[in-house]
């Protein structure tokens, strides 16, 4: 802040520079009293290069009508025969943190990545590079490519748990395409969650402006270190309203470990299911404690159940981090991986406990394609309910796979295949006949089309 004295030295020294016969436009003095004025550019100059702007490219097939696929209905309309499937490209733009310069390895959001054939990254200079997908994890909405590690910068990681309500941030991004912009404002919240944007969510709150495009981008402190990944708005008309969100550095860094590890996170199962604490619940289970999660389903033989914990004990901490709701145990429990031991502390009736539970491997049925029909060759497939539709998840797929070729990517949901509604494997395999061709419809985010598998 600029006290009374140094203000009233500025508008003098502003008023004497626009009376003298130089130019006509006054020029702003460097210093006032000797005391240089406040500006973030230095810390740009070392934080921007390590932002890069990232554009992916995605062919999306155009399917037909599958009547267009009878050649009965060709022939009677006199439709000619069309060899190959009609493609349309889709473009999008987002934006990425370069976080190990010697390896090349950029942070984003998956969402920005997410299906491309083609991901291409700019540099601060204009360098533009091919990158190569590490891995992606659509839970958390965190991914790593790779671009090669040739004369990079990259951007010092702070401590995200550090961060208070009022520091000053700074957002770093390629909005709407225009090519990197900064914007500055303020930690408006901490700990967001519930708000359905991801499946794991913790976001650090903003009012510096990010806007489509920002997504992947980095949010500094005043020191240039990455505090977070700018990934979504609250944009009820559109555009930004002053309520921005960013994944914690602690957060992404975690999970990106285990993407260059693995190419995927491999989440553990700690075998409960758990509800926030009301006003009611506390009066009905004569609670002294008001913060913590009630337990209201143990999954039989899971680690939890193994530890001891029953339907009504109430989770008050995490390895020491207090609980004040059930999201904070979903996202801390969806960190951890298989063999990683956890300290529960929990009232057992107004009896406050401790105990400790080793994250399991959690049960998934899961069907390779192969054995469905010969078009699905090269799938890994398993019952899902994603984006409140159930169906069957292709979970990876060959992209040296037919299946791949005529458009079928991992995330995609088969709802129904030969015109039956499927929720599950079981009802997948019912309706396919693996010596005919099989119709099913996808899935993918908000689109849906049909795809017809010989």
């Amino acid at each position: 802040m600029i006290n009374t004295k140094i203000l009233m030295s500025l508008l003098l020294a502003i008023a004497l520079t626009s009376t003298q016969n130089s130019p006509a436009y006054a020029a702003l003095p460097s210093t006032v009293d000797g005391i240089p004025m406040p500006t973030l550019a230095p810390m740009l100059e070392r934080s921007m290069p390590a932002v890069v702007n990232i554009s992916t490219s995605t062919n999306i097939q155009v399917q037909e009508n599958p009547l267009m696929q009878d050649p009965f209905f060709r022939q009677f309309f006199n439709i000619p025969n069309q060899q190959q499937q009609r493609q349309r490209q889709k473009n999008s733009l987002g934006s990425g943190v370069i976080i190990d310069n010697v390896q090349g390895l950029v942070l984003t959001n998956n969402h920005v990545i997410d299906k491309a054939d083609k991901i291409m990254v700019t540099l601060h200079d204009g360098r533009q590079l091919n990158a190569e997908l590490i891995g992606a994890d659509p839970e958390s909405d965190v991914a790593v490519i790779q671009i090669p590690a040739d004369n990079l910068t990259k951007l010092p990681i702070a401590d995200s748990s550090q961060l208070k309500v009022g520091d000053f941030v700074v957002a770093i991004g390629n909005p709407f395409g225009l090519g990197q912009t900064v914007t500055s404002g303020i930690v408006s919240a901490l700990g967001r969650s519930g708000l359905g944007i991801e499946g794991y969510e913790d976001f650090i709150q903003t009012d510096a402006s990010i806007n489509p495009g920002n997504s992947g981008g980095a949010l500094v402190n005043l020191r240039g270190e990455f505090v977070g990944m700018n990934t979504a708005i609250l944009a009820p008309t559109g555009g930004n309203v002053g309520i921005g969100f960013a994944i914690p550095s602690n957060m992404a860094m975690t999970i990106k470990e285990s993407l260059i590890k693995h190419g995927e996170v491999r989440r553990g199962l700690l075998g409960v299911s758990t509800q926030d604490l009301t006003p009611e619940l506390v009066n009905a289970f004569n609670l002294e404690n008001k913060h913590g999660a009630a337990i209201n389903r143990i999954e039989s033989n899971s680690p939890a159940a193994k530890a001891g914990l029953e339907p009504g004990d109430i989770i008050v901490a995490i390895n020491g981090k207090d609980i004040k709701n059930s999201h904070e145990i979903r996202n801390i429990i969806g960190l951890m991986q298989v063999g990683d031991e956890v300290k529960i502390d929990y009232y057992h009736g107004n009896d406050k406990k401790q105990t400790t539970a080793v994250i399991g491997k959690p049960a998934r049925p899961q069907l390779v394609g192969d054995k469905l029909h010969r078009s699905l060759q090269g799938t890994v497939l398993a019952a899902t309910q994603k984006d409140q539709i159930e169906g069957v998840l292709i979970e990876k797929i060959d992209t040296a796979s037919g299946a791949w070729k005529v458009g079928l990517r991992p995330g995609d949901v088969i709802v129904s295949a030969n015109r039956y509604r499927t929720h599950n494997l079981d009802e997948l395999k019912q309706v396919i006949d693996p010596n005919n061709p099989l119709l099913i419809n996808i899935q993918r985010g908000q689109e849906g089309f049909f795809v017809v598998l010989q």
